[in-house]
């Protein structure tokens, strides 16, 4: 699949996007006065918004996962569990959002793509490990991420409609 596979030939500049995204899913993460909305059973985590760009360029799948990796370091009470899982919630929304890559038509399936994958897993990474009710944290966490996913939707939408924005992401 294009864009999970060991990419080759990544010029600098290629390597300073990524890097740069990363930074920004970690920024948008643990911000002060947004950071208290970014992990536990009701979160808004704004840097999902930036889950569209796996949408636009497979490339920016890599910089989300270790962006989301990153940030789940810092995750003040699942610890270790949200390395895990969290991460792996990034990395199997952005695995089917490649799948769907780039179909204009089909870019409203990427908040629901987010929803579903993060409320099934962190919902039952939060069951296992905070003992919250499981169907409950799988509907908060998932209309979280619902919400501010499609935030991001409306926003690339206007945006990639700007063709400078639209060649750097692309």
């Amino acid at each position: 699949m294009k864009g999970f596979h060991i990419m080759k030939k990544l010029q600098t500049r290629d390597i300073t996007r990524l890097a740069i995204v990363a930074a920004l899913y970690v920024a948008l993460t643990l911000a002060p006065g947004i950071s208290a909305f970014s992990f536990g059973a009701i979160q808004f985590r704004i840097s999902e918004i930036l889950m569209l760009l796996a949408f636009y360029n497979p490339k920016y799948s890599w910089s989300l996962i270790i962006g989301c990796l990153i940030s789940n370091i810092f995750s003040p009470a699942l610890g270790a569990a949200d390395l895990v899982f969290g991460t792996l919630a990034t990395a199997v929304a952005c695995l089917l959002i490649v799948l769907i890559n780039n179909r204009n038509y089909l870019l409203w399936l990427v908040p629901v793509i987010c929803a579903v994958v993060n409320g099934l897993i962190v919902g039952a990474e939060l069951y296992f490990v905070s003992k919250i009710p499981y169907w409950a944290t799988v509907g908060t966490v998932a209309i979280g991420e619902f919400v501010v996913v499609v935030i991001g939707a409306v926003i690339f939408y206007f945006l990639m409609k700007n063709k400078n924005f639209s060649r750097i992401i692309k």
